[in-house]
């Protein structure tokens, strides 16, 4: 029985041996692969990579579903390259030397789904290269010399989801580039050598979610740059060393969930272009010498989950930096130069699930505290952080070891004298405040009204400490106070201000000492009042006077001699006339004095 069985067994498995050896003869019959090439009939692929061919091998199987035609010296796909091959759904081109790809050179490839010319010489794409892929929805154009992309080059594709077309020198996007393209979901696209945004051409891509801009030559990104892309939800603006700023309104439009800006320069979070962007769930600002974060400044993006700032030049980021991300999971602030990072930075360190703080000058003191407690429930991505004191990893340390490694010392207000300034109006008032502490503290100042004072206006905190009252008031009196704060705790110090109001007889700051007052008022009608007389001021302006004359007369002489040594020889004449000052007179019919000055009369011929 057992026998019979064994041998039932070997007739089935030989069968089964001698069906398929059949059929691979077969289809071996029936696929005559190209000499230079390698076939696998079972998955319908032909590979003819690394063949150093100059064309397109003919004799290629009329099924092949996919052709790689890699690593050759193709330099040219002429027209109808590929007719024959109507079941083909991949072709690969790349990294040859391709120069030309002809009108009409994928006709017959109805059934191409992916078509891939990365890593050759193409300059320029003629209009109905691309004909007849009616069922195309991947084209990689990355890695070519192409200058220009002209109007309709991509109308025949409107299946097409994705184009690749960075590491290109681009220099001009037509304005109906992408007409005819009603299905691509994502854009690759190299900037380098355009000034500006192509705005317009990108106006045809209506359900567009993914655009990709690499190395833009722009130093500020303009205005609306992409007001038709309702849809789309991912940007990525990467590889731009001159994009300095982003304008106000350069996102408009948008409802993005992803942005990312990464290896540019900026040097500041670019808050006003992205506080309309409430879906925001991703944000990635790596690689930009960004050195603070500010406080209260990212709140409108109330659905963000994940912020990364990497590489950057970050110095310190302040409380209230994230408050209003309820839903901030990832925060990647790795490769910076922070010295700590407060937990009064996240608006609750519960919601934090993955920390990047690895490579910054950590300072071991209280304000890390809170991370070394949540050191359960944060993952920190196989890096954790060291402390620049101890250059040890301080999430080893234990909990009896916490209360005397990561200390920190209350602050303490220097000079404590009470400082009480009287001063007149108009005067500048400068109060200082020195403090000291571990870590060292920030000093703010509080108005008479318990109010922050900023760093502008005219009553301003200084960055040293010191609180500045220029031009004082009246109204500027009162008790200012002096706050000094860190982690561990605060100290103050009230300061008294009294500014004395100016007096109706000192309203004239000017008065000269020894001269005689102006007259308040003009003499009276019964002409009684008498002008005030003082010699030395009558001499003074005598004085006076005379210089001024003096110095115009010989003026005008030294004029009148150098022009007449230009004329030749003019006989000149002068008549110079005194008239005496007249005696005083009163108008019998008049309201007051008159006195009439002396004068000179002088005639040249």
């Amino acid at each position: 029985m057992f026998e019979g069985t064994a041998v039932h067994h070997w007739l089935c498995w030989g069968a089964l041996y001698l069906l398929a050896v059949g059929v691979a003869l077969t289809s071996e019959t029936r696929w005559l692969c190209p000499p230079s090439c390698r076939c696998n009939a079972v998955l319908l692929e032909v590979n003819c990579s690394g063949g150093q061919l100059a064309t397109v091998p003919n004799g290629l199987p009329r099924d092949a579903k996919r052709l790689n035609l890699t690593q050759n010296v193709i330099k040219t796909v002429v027209r109808q390259q590929f007719h024959t091959l109507t079941q083909l759904m991949d072709l690969d081109l790349s990294d040859n030397l391709v120069v030309t790809v002809e009108v009409e050179a994928f006709v017959g490839l109805q059934s191409l789904l992916t078509l891939r010319l990365r890593h050759n010489r193409l300059k320029i794409i003629p209009v109905g290269a691309f004909a007849g892929l009616t069922n195309l929805q991947l084209l990689d154009l990355s890695s070519n010399e192409i200058l220009v992309f002209l109007d309709f080059t991509f109308s025949d594709l409107s299946a097409l989801q994705v184009i690749k077309a960075e590491g290109n020198d681009l220099v001009y996007v037509s304005h109906q580039t992408f007409v005819g393209l009603t299905s691509l979901q994502e854009l690759h696209l190299d900037g380098c050598n355009l000034t500006a945004v192509p705005t317009e051409a990108l106006t045809p891509l209506g359900v567009l979610r993914s655009l990709h801009f690499h190395q833009l030559g722009l130093t500020a990104l303009p205005n609306y740059s992409f007001r038709h892309l309702v849809l789309l939800k991912e940007l990525v603006i990467a590889h731009c060393p001159l994009l300095e700023t982003l304008s106000a309104n350069s996102l408009f439009g948008l409802n993005l969930t992803s942005l990312t800006i990464t290896h540019c320069n900026l040097t500041t979070v670019p808050y006003t272009p992205l506080h309309h962007l409430v879906y925001l769930v991703y944000l990635d600002l790596s690689f930009n010498p960004i050195s603070y974060i500010h406080g209260n400044l990212l709140g409108d993006m109330l659905r963000l989950q994940e912020f990364h700032l990497v590489g950057g030049s970050l110095l310190h980021i302040e409380i209230g930096a994230f408050r209003g991300l309820t839903h901030l999971r990832v925060l990647n602030v790795s490769r910076n130069y922070l010295t700590t990072l407060e937990a009064g930075a996240l608006h609750s360190v519960d919601s934090l699930k993955t920390l990047g703080l690895d490579n910054n000058p950590l300072t071991c003191d209280c304000r890390l505290l809170w991370v070394v407690r949540q050191r359960l429930y944060v993952d920190f991505g196989g890096n954790p952080p060291i402390c620049t004191t101890s250059s040890q990893n301080f999430l080893s340390f234990s909990e009896v070891e916490l209360p005397g490694l990561l200390t920190c010392r209350r602050p303490r207000i220097l000079n404590r004298k009470p400082q009480e300034v009287r001063v007149d109006q108009g005067h500048t008032v400068v109060f200082y405040c020195g403090a000291e502490g571990d870590p060292p503290p920030s000093v703010s100042w509080l108005n008479p009204q318990l109010r922050p004072l900023s760093p502008i206006g005219r009553i301003r905190a200084l960055s040293n400490g010191s609180l500045e009252v220029r031009y004082a008031q009246p109204q500027d009196s009162g008790a200012y106070l002096c706050v000094a704060s860190n982690a561990a705790g605060n100290d103050s110090l009230p300061v008294g201000l009294r500014v004395r109001a100016l007096s109706s007889s000192s309203k004239n700051p000017f008065r000269l000492t020894g001269w005689p007052p102006f007259p308040s008022a003009s003499p009276g009608v019964d002409g009684n009042q008498k002008l005030p007389f003082d010699v030395k001021t009558l001499l003074i302006a005598a004085t006076i006077g005379f210089l001024s004359f003096f110095s115009s007369v010989s003026v005008c002489f030294i004029f009148m001699l150098f022009w007449s040594k230009s004329k030749g020889q003019i006989k000149h004449t002068a008549n110079i006339a005194y008239v005496p000052r007249s005696a005083m007179s009163n108008s019998t019919g008049g309201t007051g004095n008159y006195m009439e000055t002396s004068r000179f009369t002088m005639k040249l011929i």
